[in-house]
């Protein structure tokens, strides 16, 4: 996961006294008032050139740096700092921003966040293909198809049971092309693995992949993707590109708690996202049950989770 880095400073209030006043409290009768810091909200791109770092209460920019060789031609200041580029960056580009603001109280607050540049161009993808065991060299995968042409850059992977709130993987920037397969293993154990970013789909020589393919992987050998699970795709606006929620047994009988647990809250949040159908099999129903998901039953190393690509896409466990 990324890094985030704040620093705080508050001015320092010498007064000479027979009493000692060294608590806050102390230091809140003196000034009369309370102490309050400004607080770091998020940072967010609103377009390829404008950036917006939230804070909690107005402040100014004391300085402002970018990793990246960044133009910047206005800054906007209050609780949202605006800032205008020249230029836009490439695509989803990884940038990291040290940013010092204070308040009136000329209380600072130094901050350094990475963040990924504005992506317009963000193909759709749906889940294509699924593995959830591992028997090394083989290990779990993930496998998109590209509807459309585009960048991958900054479109985020969520894993219910890792998190429902932090994406659990971020795509660095790639132009993938209609009809293209994108794969992210769920672990890295050869030399050879090398993530595909550019146009050539045979740089990496790891287990399972392939030069019709562009691969990906996680670094480490430890398991992240379990049978019973909901997963989606999200752009930079947190509007669902593709989702799947799957489900081991019809009934998450023999299920683990915190399984059955991630399953019900992924469920409800793509039901009212409208991201998936509750309805299994086309019927009606009250409320979300497991029958609702594509069940994994039975998969292996060698029978795994395909989509019928001669249907159409659809948010239901009718087309796997």
């Amino acid at each position: 996961m990324e890094k985030l880095i704040i620093k705080l400073s508050i001015p320092l209030l010498l007064i000479f006294s027979a009493c000692s006043c060294s608590t806050e409290g102390g230091l809140q009768k003196i000034l009369g008032t309370t102490v309050e810091p400004p607080v770091f909200i998020d940072c967010r791109p609103r377009s390829s050139t404008e950036i917006t770092f939230s804070f909690s209460i107005p402040v100014r920019v004391v300085s402002l740096n970018f990793s990246e060789d960044l133009n910047v031609v206005s800054i906007e200041e209050g609780r949202e700092v605006n800032i205008t580029l020249a230029e836009p960056p490439d695509a989803g580009m990884k940038i990291t921003a040290d940013i010092l603001v204070e308040d009136s109280g000329r209380n600072s607050l130094n901050v350094i966040v990475p963040f990924r540049a504005r992506n317009d161009r963000m193909p759709a993808l749906v889940f294509n293909e699924l593995r959830f065991d591992n028997s090394n060299p083989k290990v779990e995968f993930i496998e998109f198809l590209a509807l459309e042409s585009g960048n991958l850059g900054a479109m985020r992977l969520f894993i219910a049971h890792q998190s429902m709130a932090d994406p659990f993987y971020e795509f660095p920037p790639a132009e993938v092309a209609a009809g293209e397969y994108i794969v992210l293993h769920m672990r890295t154990v050869e030399e050879e693995c090398r993530d595909e970013t550019g146009p050539d789909l045979s740089l990496s020589k790891g287990f399972d992949a392939q030069a019709t393919a562009r691969d990906f992987w996680i670094p480490g050998s430890k398991k992240y993707l379990h049978n019973t699970n909901g997963l989606w795709l999200m752009d930079q606006d947190d509007r669902i590109i593709d989702a799947l929620l799957i489900s081991e047994t019809s009934d998450l009988a023999g299920v683990s708690a915190a399984l059955v647990k991630t399953f019900n809250a992924a469920a409800e949040f793509l039901g009212r996202e409208k991201a998936w159908d509750p309805r299994p099999a086309g019927r009606e129903v009250s409320g979300w049950i497991p029958g609702s998901a594509v069940i994994t039953r039975g998969t292996t190393n060698t029978r795994r989770l395909f989509r019928d690509e001669s249907l159409a896409p659809a948010a239901q466990a009718a087309n796997c």
